[in-house]
């Protein structure tokens, strides 16, 4: 497969670059073989806005995960979104609903941390936890490439929108709020 052309990065095979995978990153790219690659950036870069101003991505060609926490009664319910970076997961409504919890808010940074074995900024679908609900918006599913979060500050991945539609534990969904833009 082909490196895609996304900013002035210089991509690689993930499989070749494991070094700039978070653990969990690698074992499941170990898992599961997706076509993903890999660029190094840098670490004070990672936030989204530098980072796509840096490289020259468009805020559409990127993607965030954020992770949340649902409730219901006694029981809680981890999950991870991801849509265009763009874009707002709408998690009050539609990943509330989906998750069927009263109550969702932000999982703290800490939190999220420790259980996805990843950096803050970093934090991706690729190797979460796999009793997690995986909620992917439908804009990102039918991006060919895009770049996300590799686990670590220090490096993105580059994967297709149907790549991340295969990932384990995955739903699509319209997850989007609207666009308020005139």
């Amino acid at each position: 497969m082909t490196a895609p052309a996304l900013g002035t990065l210089t991509w690689h095979p993930a499989a070749d670059r494991l070094d700039l995978l978070a653990s969990p990153v690698a074992a499941a790219l170990t898992r599961t073989g997706a076509p993903l690659f890999v660029a190094a950036i840098d670490p004070s870069l990672a936030d989204t806005a530098a980072f796509c101003a840096a490289y020259e991505i468009g805020l559409d060609a990127s993607a965030n995960c954020v992770v949340v926490a649902g409730r219901r009664a006694d029981t809680t319910t981890t999950a991870a979104c991801l849509v265009l970076a763009s874009d707002r997961a709408d998690i009050n409504k539609t990943v509330r609903k989906h998750l069927d919890v009263r109550k969702i808010s932000f999982d703290p940074t800490a939190d999220a941390v420790t259980q996805t074995g990843m950096e803050y900024g970093g934090i991706t679908p690729v190797g979460l936890p796999a009793e997690w609900p995986v909620l992917v918006d439908a804009a990102v599913v039918r991006r060919p490439w895009l770049v996300i979060g590799s686990g670590l500050r220090r490096s993105k991945i580059a994967v297709s929108g149907a790549t991340l539609a295969g990932l384990p534990g995955v739903t699509v969904l319209e997850l989007a709020l609207p666009s308020t833009a005139a």
